[in-house]
């Protein structure tokens, strides 16, 4: 049954690497809605201390953990094993986006395998609490493969379609900010 942990340890990593997706959980200090999205690219998320974690954020359908993150902080990121051995594991803490065009994502980026096209942060997180649970009812699937379609499109952006993503991601969906207008972010990479 559900258990707690002091740290991330190798036995951790080892399931968070296994895992072909994560679910990120964000929510605004007052009223407004929960984030909560899917995440996929195995290769997008990274453990880079037993308390620290991270993930390459890329432009798709909105800002709101960038907003959220902004807002308040607040984060839960899911792992949820969907093969024959059952868990889940959340991590929860204070997170923060660090864009492209700073020192600190530079010393980041170095933890990637590979950069997708349009990364717009890296969401780095303070995990304060670590938990697992069974999972027992979650149904087995089997992973196909990646789906390449967001790597595809990002690809073949042009400059004309990230400024459109930009302008789409200033505000979340609440109207808090996003990105900032003042300090856009630089470019996708």
């Amino acid at each position: 049954m559900a258990k707690e942990f002091s740290r991330i340890d190798e036995s951790l990593r080892e399931f968070i690497q296994a895992q072909a997706m994560f679910f990120v959980a964000t929510a605004p200090s007052q009223g407004g809605r929960v984030n909560l999205s899917p995440k996929g690219y195995r290769d997008t998320f990274v453990v880079l201390d037993e308390h620290t974690v991270a993930y390459l954020d890329l432009f798709g359908s909105g800002a709101e953990t960038i907003a959220h993150l902004r807002d308040n902080g607040r984060i839960t990121i899911m792992f949820c094993s969907f093969t024959r051995n059952s868990r889940i594991l959340r991590l929860s803490g204070t997170g923060r986006a660090v864009r492209p065009d700073s020192a600190e994502f530079s010393r980041i980026r170095t933890h990637f395998a590979t950069l997708h096209p349009g990364v717009r942060a890296a969401i780095v997180v303070d995990v304060v609490r670590i938990a697992d649970a069974c999972g027992y009812a979650v149904p087995y699937y089997e992973l196909v493969d990646e789906r390449p379609v967001l790597d595809a499109y990002l690809t073949k952006a042009d400059d004309e379609a990230y400024v459109r993503l930009v302008e789409r991601n200033r505000k979340s969906i609440d109207g808090l900010p996003a990105v900032d207008a003042d300090h856009p972010l630089p470019p996708a990479i």
